[in-house]
C-alpha cells in the first residue's frame, strides 16, 4: 500500500517543485517546462525522467535531485508520521508550496506576488481549519505587521550605511503575513522567533566560513524566507 501510494505522490512532488521553480521566475506564469541554461522548451517526458536538454545539453543540477529527494522523503514521512494538526492531503500540498518559496528564493532571491497570493489562500484554509477565521486572521496581520516593521528598519539602515544592496526583501514580509495566517495568533511569534534564532544561527557559521577562507565582506546578503519555512516545518511537521 505503502508503495502504490508514497511513490508516485513523492516523485509528483519533486517534478512539481522542480517545474515550477525552473518555469515561474522566467514566465511568471505556468508553461511547458524550459531548460534553466538555454531557455528551450522541454518535452514533458524529459523532464520527468531528468534527460539532458536536446538543445544545448545541460544536464539536471545537483538542485534537482537534492529536491526529488527531500520532497520524496518529505511525503514519505507525512504520510508516516502525520502531522498532529494538519491531514496527509493538507500537509502534502504544504510541503509542496514551501519547497517551491525555499527554492525559488534561494536561487532568485525572490518571492514572486502569485506564489504570495496562492500561499495566502492556502494559509486562509490551513489557519482557519486549525485555529478558526479570527485567530488565523490575527496571526496572519502580526506576521506581516512585524515583518513590515523589520522590512523600514532595514531600509533605514542600508541607507544610514550607504550600502548597495536590501536587508529585508518585501516578498519576506509577504511570507511572513502568509506564516501567521498558518500558524494563528499567538503561535506566530513561536514562528518567527524559530526563523531568526535560525538565521543567526547560519549568519555565524556564514562569516566564520568566510573568514576562515579570508573571503569575509560586510554586509553581505543573504536570503532570509529559507529559514521562515524551516520555522514552519518545525512547528507543524515535529
Amino acid at each position: 500500500m505503502i508503495n502504490l501510494v508514497i511513490i508516485p505522490l513523492g516523485l509528483l512532488a519533486g517534478w512539481l517543485v522542480n517545474y515550477l521553480s525552473d518555469v515561474l521566475p522566467a514566465t511568471r506564469r505556468f508553461s511547458q517546462p524550459i531548460c534553466p541554461q538555454c531557455g528551450a522548451v522541454t518535452p514533458l517526458a524529459d523532464f520527468l525522467i531528468l534527460r539532458p536538454c536536446r538543445s544545448c545539453g545541460r544536464t539536471p543540477s545537483w538542485r534537482t535531485y537534492i529536491t526529488q529527494a527531500v520532497l520524496f522523503l518529505g511525503t514519505t514521512y507525512i504520510w508516516l508520521v502525520p502531522p498532529k494538526s494538519l491531514n496527509f492531503w493538507l500537509a502534502y500540498i504544504l510541503l509542496i508550496y514551501l519547497g517551491v518559496v525555499f527554492v525559488i528564493d534561494f536561487e532568485h532571491r525572490v518571492i514572486l506576488h502569485g506564489v504570495s497570493l496562492t500561499g495566502t489562500a492556502l494559509g486562509l484554509v490551513i489557519g482557519a481549519s486549525i485555529h478558526g477565521l479570527s485567530v488565523a486572521l490575527i496571526g496572519g496581520a502580526a506576521g506581516f505587521g512585524i515583518m513590515l516593521l523589520a522590512y523600514f528598519l532595514g531600509e533605514w539602515f542600508v541607507r544610514a550605511r550607504k550600502i548597495d544592496d536590501v536587508a529585508l526583501g518585501f516578498g519576506d514580509v509577504n511570507l511572513s503575513g502568509v506564516i501567521g495566517l498558518m500558524l494563528g495568533w499567538p503561535l506566530i511569534l513561536f514562528g518567527l522567533l524559530v526563523a531568526i534564532l535560525l538565521g543567526g544561527l547560519f549568519s555565524a557559521a556564514y562569516v566564520g566560513l568566510m573568514l576562515a577562507r579570508k573571503k569575509y565582506q560586510a554586509f553581505s546578503a543573504i536570503p532570509y524566507a529559507p529559514f521562515l519555512i524551516l520555522s514552519v516545518i518545525y512547528v507543524f511537521y515535529f
